[in-house]
């Protein structure tokens, strides 16, 4: 299961080693408050979607908007992207004016625009020119400085060993592998035995990330891999519960199922976090994407989330969601499915 021993990146301590892991479109401060709340003291460290180093060295409102934090997010991280060693030394330096606790660099998003323009997975395929990045972005920094990056490009050219030694001799704080390569995008499995590589060739903290979908699987990857620890996307897209219940796993305790009624209030709380950010039309997108996520694996869900797939308002869809809580308790047993 999930060491009970803290991690360190440089000299901050992420305790327990749980890491909400970046997401675009998601990990935004509603939803990384939401987490938090929805799994108290189980979450070390939670990382903001990524934002364009071009944004932000352009003085791009969207992208600096982006950067916004609430004082209970700490220990906080944010993800920055692109492919230019110049913008993201001063990107950099933005995002550490911020107050935020770690700096972190996208190495492995798959996307075509973002990879096409030299940035994400792309710069596996460059790994002088990311060396030279880290280390210029390393000596303007005084807050640790972290990377998120794939197995590789693809199965031919499979290389995060290299990279990871790379980075530890650059002077970055902390690694986190994604176990797939860039090819692969999202479909196959995590590669936790090439975790468990990367963990044995450097010194620094190795957290590993791909298919954490429950407490089992947890302890199934960690005992492949011996990872410092966990990052958790999409497992925690569909169940903010998650970190908890891998908490209360560690500590021998079994975590209370979530119910209709708790999953129900969970989307009015996002609903709040979202109005403080977002004007009505971006809070119902969300809030309908959280929606179809959670509100699964009872009777009925099916039914009730074509239902609100079809809501263009917070209004109408938390009326629809508010029918269900009359259900028996015996229905509002169900977790979301893995």
């Amino acid at each position: 299961m999930v060491s009970e021993k803290p991690l360190s990146i440089g000299s901050l301590r992420i305790d327990p080693p749980l890491v909400l892991a970046p997401m675009s479109g998601v990990t935004d401060m509603a939803f990384r408050r939401l987490v938090r709340e929805c799994s108290p003291g189980a979450v070390g460290l939670v990382v903001s979607e990524f934002i364009s180093i071009e944004g932000l060295t352009r003085n791009d409102l969207r992208s600096h908007r982006m950067l916004r934090f609430h004082p209970d997010e700490h220990p906080i991280s944010i993800q920055i992207f692109g492919g230019e060693i110049d913008r993201m030394v001063e990107a950099a330096a933005i995002v550490q004016q911020t107050g935020v606790d770690v700096v972190d660099i996208n190495c492995g998003c798959p996307v075509p625009k973002v990879v096409k323009r030299g940035g994400g997975a792309e710069l596996l395929r460059r790994v002088q020119h990311l060396e030279r990045m880290l280390r210029a972005v390393r000596r303007e920094l005084s807050v640790p400085l972290t990377l998120k990056f794939r197995t590789g490009w693809d199965e031919e050219s499979i290389n995060c060993v290299e990279v990871a030694q790379m980075a530890e001799a650059a002077g970055v704080a902390m690694v986190m592998v994604h176990g797939r390569t860039r090819v692969q995008l999202y479909t196959g499995s995590a590669d936790w035995e090439l975790i468990g590589a990367v963990k044995q060739a450097v010194g620094i903290p190795v957290v590993g990330s791909g298919d954490v979908t429950s407490a089992a699987a947890a302890h199934e990857r960690l005992a492949i891999s011996g990872a410092d620890g966990l990052a958790i996307g999409r497992g925690a897209m569909e169940n903010p519960w998650l970190f908890g219940e891998i908490a209360a796993a560690v500590a021998g305790d079994t975590h209370p199922a979530s119910t209709v009624d708790g999953r129900i209030a969970a989307l009015r709380r996002y609903r709040a976090l979202l109005d403080e950010q977002y004007p009505e039309k971006v809070t119902s997108a969300r809030l309908r994407g959280m929606a179809c996520r959670t509100l699964k694996g009872f009777p009925g869900s099916a039914a009730l989330r074509e239902a609100v797939s079809r809501t263009r308002s917070s209004d109408d869809l938390l009326a629809i969601v508010a029918g269900f809580e009359a259900l028996p308790p015996a229905q509002q047993s169900a977790r979301t499915a893995a």
